[in-house]
């Protein structure tokens, strides 16, 4: 498909620089294809209501590390500042990571990254097209990871950057109450709008909850550069999806429940996990699942998640599942109705163009 079909207007004040306070505040748009042009303007409190007792809520676990990094280049005793956004870590000294500017950078050329109590070394041992790096640092496993928490910047994104400076509260914004395993440079957004509150009124209700884990790379942020989506490459991402959390939820569908993805990294990596006639199988390894429309669906039955920049790939995403013309009026909807977008936006609640099976 043509790129440019998932472009839209969006004004410039309501992408959310904050979220709501308390999470769980925030609205949320409810979009049922089956009963489209109505949509639902409703709240993410009101979620317990919207699901019946025996469905699961599917979050992702994965914890955002400071994985921005601002240095200094040295080759050949001249120095140059340099940015590092890592994005996958490949072995206990290694990560994958985008630089700006990167234009000049080479393999050999060593990174310096420091603050008042803590430096750390790395050399460039790869440099692929597109900015991205192979860094090798000279710390490994904890020591490096104690390293990367204390010299590292919170690794907001673009929109948001772009328009502040990272402080003391993004450091606790900028994660879910679920965050447990070090990994990711970038926040599975859709979790931010739960709270304790909200789980307990969930748990009342009867639904469930289980947990994967998608460590979403700064890959997420970059743009559709192609014309066509089949021209596009996804970064690969490293998740996991546990014989226990298989299981349950194949319990779950068995029994006609619904399985409900929190997140677009969680339909992500349950989707990588899903065999053929929509059996959920336990997972470990990378992914590079990139879904367009004409995707078949075969892991999960609702999603809920946030509103997404334009000609984005999950904007392509949200609309495979609920079907571009749909998204298209939902989103003009939430854009005339004064959603707030991205991060710390607001959310929504999918359901399928069409049953899956």
């Amino acid at each position: 498909m043509r790129v440019e079909e998932f472009d839209f207007d969006l004004p410039n004040e309501r992408i959310a620089l904050r979220p709501a306070r308390p999470r769980d505040s925030a609205r949320m748009l409810v979009v049922n294809p089956a009963e489209y042009p109505v949509l639902k303007d409703m709240g993410i409190r009101d979620l317990p209501g919207l699901l019946e007792p025996g469905d699961a809520l599917v979050f992702n676990d994965t914890k955002v590390i400071p994985a921005q990094l601002e240095g200094q280049r040295f080759r050949g005793g001249v120095s140059a500042g340099i940015s590092v956004t890592l994005h996958m870590r490949t072995a206990q000294d290694q990560w994958r990571a985008f630089a700006r500017p990167a234009k000049k950078l080479i393999a050999g050329d060593v990174l310096v990254f420091e603050n008042s109590v803590c430096s750390m070394r790395a050399r460039v041992a790869e440099k692929s097209d597109g900015g991205e790096v192979l860094l090798v640092f000279e710390a490994s496993g904890s020591e490096l990871d104690v390293a990367i928490a204390t010299v590292g910047h919170v690794p907001l994104p673009p929109y948001i950057a772009q328009k502040r400076g990272e402080d003391v509260q993004d450091r606790q914004d900028y994660q879910t109450i679920f965050a447990e395993k070090d990994g990711a440079v970038a926040a599975p957004t859709a979790g931010l709008h739960f709270t304790q509150e909200l789980l307990e009124a969930l748990e009342d209700r009867g639904i469930e909850r289980h947990l994967v884990t998608l460590h979403v790379g700064a890959g997420t942020f970059l743009p559709v550069k192609a014309d066509d989506t089949r021209d596009h490459k996804m970064h690969a991402e490293w998740g996991n999806v546990s014989a226990a959390t298989a299981k349950a939820l194949l319990a779950v569908r068995a029994r006609g429940n619904k399985v409900v993805s929190v997140g677009t990294t969680s339909l992500r990596i349950l989707e990588s996990s899903a065999q053929a006639g929509g059996s959920i199988a336990p997972f470990a390894g990378e992914t590079s699942i990139f879904i367009t429309p004409g995707y078949k669906f075969r892991a999960i039955d609702a999603l809920m998640t946030n509103f997404h920049l334009p000609k984005s790939t999950l904007f392509m995403l949200v609309s495979a599942f609920s079907g571009l013309e749909t998204m298209r009026g939902a989103y003009a909807h939430a854009i005339e109705e004064q959603y707030r977008f991205y991060s710390y936006g607001d959310g929504s609640l999918l359901f399928p163009a069409k049953v899956t099976q």
